[in-house]
């Protein structure tokens, strides 16, 4: 079980100046009251007992906020390691003073001993060497004693600071706010003035950062992908906002550059300054697919993170949101496929902040949870820009007025029949008069497309906008972004 570094910490919620030490492994029987609230945020075991069971203090009372914290079980490859940290931590009496005098006995008695007894050396000279090593011996004890810390609890609680990694998996005493690198112990005096050299840079997030949000979110692991698909968030691209344009040329308009239209909302060319790659691309209408619209947060990873619970107005306001979708090269976009932030990130370091911070809005926004390597790897790109802004959740509501169509349907189960009672037989019944079957309506021939080679080339014949699961055409062409549509126009 990993767990955060020794220091004090308030084990009762009810008294959070009363302090109690925490050795890295164990609560100790030491206790010590906080002259000032207890400086930074993160999850704590209030009760001592369960030390997996966390709640979160907010720096200055705990909070109605608890998780659970599964034990991480570390397989070695071979015997178990023990660092000098941990052989000291569990065996404090090898540090005590006793000890270090005899240590030293040790090593300098026997050397001036077996000095003395060499048989070339001159009686000056061991007399001399002897002389020199007493005094150093001596000097050597005043200096330890001079720098040995004081053992008294007050000096204890100013000393210890517990840092914790961000990739480290929270632990009892553990916190969201300590796999960014904050340092989740109290100090000794009300206003904590840490020096830069003890306060990692994911320390100075604020709220209305990136960081402060990310560190806000819901953590859990990842559900099944069971009864994901595309049609899950609605039928290709809505016009959500009832602008007379779809979400994907809304997003073609507002990126693109040197930009050519047809009417007010198709884009058939532009420059695309790709946030991805940092290179731009020429985008053709018709042409090869270079440029892809992107879902900041995959649609299959949001599926899996609460919205297969979603109603389907909401999951189509969450696919056509402007706030969750981008242009973007198309191979950047293949290659990130439904990946989160631990598993994929931009080649454009310059725009992997940027990048974080959309998916913790979007995350915040629709209350969408993140796994713990999702959340870590997170923490570790803000850490490097911890001042990024939230950015504006936008004026579209998570709930999509405009579908684009009726919701999927899935069949009721049928009815419980209604109890029957017997009843006297009726009394026959005259012979029906023979029923004549009415001609069979003629087929009508559905108009397919004479299948073209590509998509550029059954768009200009006035084909296309094929729909998966609708047009029969769909699995002719290729799906290039996967959003279950083909030859857009």
């Amino acid at each position: 079980m990993s767990n955060a570094a020794a220091g004090w910490f308030p084990p009762d919620p009810s008294a959070p100046t009363e302090l109690r030490y925490w050795d890295g492994n164990a609560w100790t029987e030491r206790f010590h009251t906080q002259a000032g609230p207890v400086a930074t945020a993160g999850w704590f075991p209030p009760d001592p007992s369960k030390p997996t069971e966390l709640r979160y203090w907010d720096g200055t009372t705990w909070t109605e906020r608890f998780r659970t914290q599964t034990p991480v079980v570390v397989r070695a490859k071979s015997g178990p390691v023990i660092t000098t940290r941990k052989l000291v931590s569990s065996h404090p009496w090898l540090t005590s003073w006793p000890v270090i005098v005899v240590g030293l006995c040790l090593f300098v008695v026997p050397g001036v001993w077996l000095f003395w007894f060499r048989q070339d050396q001159r009686p000056w000279k061991k007399v001399l060497a002897t002389a020199a090593a007493v005094p150093f011996f001596i000097a050597s004890l005043g200096v330890m004693a001079a720098a040995a810390p004081s053992a008294t609890p007050d000096a204890d609680a100013q000393a210890q600071t517990p840092v914790v990694s961000a990739s480290e998996t929270p632990s009892a005493p553990s916190s969201e706010a300590a796999s960014a690198g904050t340092s989740p112990g109290p100090s000794a005096s009300a206003t904590p003035s840490p020096t830069a050299s003890a306060v990692p840079a994911g320390d100075s997030a604020t709220n209305g950062t990136a960081m402060a949000a990310a560190l806000e979110l819901t953590v859990k692991g990842r559900a099944p992908k069971t009864g994901y698909t595309r049609e899950q968030f609605g039928s290709g691209w809505v016009d959500i906002d009832r602008n007379g344009c779809d979400t994907r040329n809304d997003e073609l308009k507002l990126r693109l550059t040197n930009k050519t239209m047809s009417g007010s909302c198709k884009v058939l060319s532009g420059d695309l300054q790709d946030p991805y790659t940092g290179t731009t691309i020429r985008f053709e209408y018709g042409g090869a697919s270079e440029v892809d619209i992107d879902h900041m947060v995959a649609l299959s990873d949001a599926w899996q993170k609460g919205a297969a619970s979603w109603q389907f107005a909401q999951r189509v306001a969450f696919a056509n949101d402007p706030l969750n979708v981008e242009p973007v090269d198309a191979s950047a976009n293949r290659q990130k496929g439904d990946g989160d932030t631990a598993t994929w990130l931009p080649s454009n370091k310059d725009y992997r902040c940027t990048y974080v911070a959309r998916q913790v809005a979007v995350k915040t926004k629709y209350s969408v949870w993140v796994t713990q390597a999702e959340l870590d790897a997170m923490v570790r790109v803000l850490d490097k820009c911890p001042n990024q802004a939230l950015p504006d959740f936008g004026t579209q509501p998570i709930i999509a007025s405009n579908t684009g169509g009726p919701a999927p349907t899935t069949s009721a189960p049928a009815p419980a029949p209604a109890p029957t009672t017997s009843a006297p037989a009726p009394a026959p019944a005259p012979a029906p008069a023979p029923v004549v079957a009415p001609a069979p309506a003629p087929v009508v021939a559905v108009d397919l497309d004479p299948r073209f080679p590509y998509c550029k080339d059954a768009i200009p014949a006035g084909y296309g906008n094929y729909v998966k699961g609708v047009d029969p055409e769909y699995d002719w062409y290729r799906d290039a972004d996967g959003d279950g549509i083909v030859c857009e126009y």
